[in-house]
């Protein structure tokens, strides 16, 4: 006897072995109780969550001699015949094969015939938004008022391209994806029934890689054990049979990104290529590592929302304390740009090598998120001193004398010096665009603890940071960092003014010029 697919062997037969669509099944089963059956419905829904089972399964119920609770016994000579397909009682059409004018004109004429046994003759027409115009409205008649016991089941993955006219005369019923731990529970289960040896690791990955579908899951893992036939089913094998990669590969990845190792992120990537990895899949499965990874950042309860161990979830926590969240959602706008590139590209690998370039090098791009990026990179190496003050060259022959500075008889406040002093580690917990509007300020000092922000004649940053919001979020930020309380004023110089003359400055190690490499 020839083999048989893992998602027909166990397509379900029954109401009950439906998983993941409980809104659906309570209704139909409901309906068949109570005997108020619909003449048409319409089942919409990614592929894979059920559709078409549900309407065999229901194409049954309504024929069945003794169904139990809404559900088919699968025992009397109906249900028999239509599970072997002998049934004229239920009709199967694909609409992407017979989607003329011609194909429901024979519709038309067949159901003026009583079904031989049963109660309903059922038709069942898959991907029934292929359809032409003109076979929508030779449907539209029939679906109107269709004989007592006739029964239409529409199925489609595309509502969206059906005439509105067909959709007011069905009852729609909408297929959701079927949760990760749902799948994995079933293929838990038809594994014991197989006696198949699988680790429940590398289920929980077919489960995810399925992206909702029951259908797809069991394709893969029919494919998975082909390839280790005989043998347990690990994790690694599952990686390996799919072009997968661990995440660990992304964790090393995003923490060489993060330090810009732009060799490190290049090695890591040729080691996956040499591996055979499915290039496409790798990018997308590291926009879904980077967004773990944002909410870590900016939620304390994400743990929860993140299908991963304890040990990853910890990998991603120290990660996301490395970097910032407007820096995070960079990189997933670098690759959802890079996703929807690589699908017709035939040199994926080139592509993937220019993004993780970017990633590691903002000075590529000029918009707003990667000049954020590069001011993180800037802060970070002040803060480790990796960054030293360029001496100023005078020249010699200068022959215009410096005019000379006012003279402070007042020291500097060592809390504002300290505010001053700490500024790069303070600016990084601005949000932009306030941030940006701090970027060109000086420093001065005003009675015995207020620290003068001065901005320069004609910017907008102090309109924008002269509120009094701005100021409480700025001294809230001031003492979250140097656990002193310190008073904020703003003002901006006239175009006149010399800020030498006016204001004492205090010395910021944040205001020093930086070659442009370190950008």
């Amino acid at each position: 006897m020839s083999y048989t697919a893992l998602y027909r062997k166990f397509r379900p037969s029954t109401f009950e072995e439906v998983k993941g669509q409980d809104h659906i099944v309570q209704t139909l089963t409901n309906q068949i109780s109570a005997n108020r059956i619909g003449h048409a419905y319409l089942f919409c829904g990614t592929r894979g969550t059920g559709k078409t089972s549900v309407a065999k399964i229901f194409a049954k119920a309504v024929n069945c001699e003794h169904p139990v609770n809404g559900s088919p016994c699968n025992q009397c000579d109906v249900c028999r015949g239509i599970n072997s397909g002998s049934s004229m009682n239920v009709i199967e059409i694909d609409a992407a094969s017979n989607n003329g004018v011609d194909n429901i004109r024979q519709i038309r004429d067949e159901i003026q015939y009583t079904p031989s046994s049963g109660k309903y003759t059922v038709y069942i027409i898959d991907e029934v938004h292929m359809l032409s115009i003109g076979a929508f409205n030779a449907l539209l008649k029939t679906l109107e008022e269709p004989p007592s016991y006739v029964l239409f089941i529409l199925a489609t993955t595309e509502p969206h391209k059906i005439p509105i006219t067909i959709l007011s005369r069905c009852q729609r019923y909408d297929f959701k994806r079927i949760p990760i731990d749902t799948i994995a529970d079933r293929l838990m289960e038809l594994m014991e029934k197989e006696s198949i040896n699988v680790e429940e690791k590398a289920i929980r990955y077919v489960a995810k890689a399925a992206d909702g579908s029951m259908r797809d899951a069991l394709s893969l893992l029919d494919q998975c054990i082909a390839f280790y036939l005989g043998q347990k089913l690990t994790y690694e094998n599952v990686l390996e049979v799919l072009g997968a990669v661990d995440n660990e590969i992304f964790s090393r990845l995003t923490r060489s990104v993060i330090e810009g190792d732009v060799v490190s992120c290049l090695n890591l990537l040729d080691e996956m290529v040499m591996q055979g990895r499915e290039l496409g899949q790798f990018v997308n499965d590291y926009i879904w590592y980077l967004r773990n990874l944002m909410l870590i950042k900016t939620s304390d309860g994400a743990a929860d929302m993140i299908d991963a161990s304890a040990e990853r979830i910890q990998a991603l926590k120290e990660e996301a304390q490395m970097t910032d969240t407007d820096v995070i959602m960079r990189y997933i706008r670098i690759f959802s740009e890079l996703s929807g590139q690589i699908k017709y590209s035939s040199q994926k690998r080139v592509l993937i090598e220019i993004a993780l370039m970017k990633l590691t090098k903002p000075a590529m791009e000029n918009d707003i998120s990667s000049l954020s990026n590069r001011m993180a990179i800037v802060e970070k190496k002040i803060e480790s001193g990796q960054i030293a003050a360029a001496p100023v060259n005078i020249p010699e022959n200068r022959q215009e004398e410096p005019k000379p500075k006012k003279v402070w008889e007042k020291p500097v406040p060592s809390d504002i010096q300290e505010v001053v002093n700490n500024w790069g580690k303070i600016r990084r917990h601005i949000s932009n665009p306030y941030k940006s509007y701090l970027e060109n300020c000086r420093f001065s000092v005003k009675g015995e603890d207020t620290l003068l922000i001065v901005f320069p004649p004609g910017t907008i940053g102090y309109e924008g940071c002269n509120k009094p919001e701005v100021i409480e979020m700025l001294t809230n930020i001031i003492s979250e960092q140097i656990e002193k309380q310190v008073k904020v004023e703003m003002t901006i110089l006239e175009n006149n003014q010399s800020f030498h003359d006016y204001f004492m400055e205090v010395v910021s190690k944040i205001n020093m010029e930086v070659e442009e490499e370190d950008f």
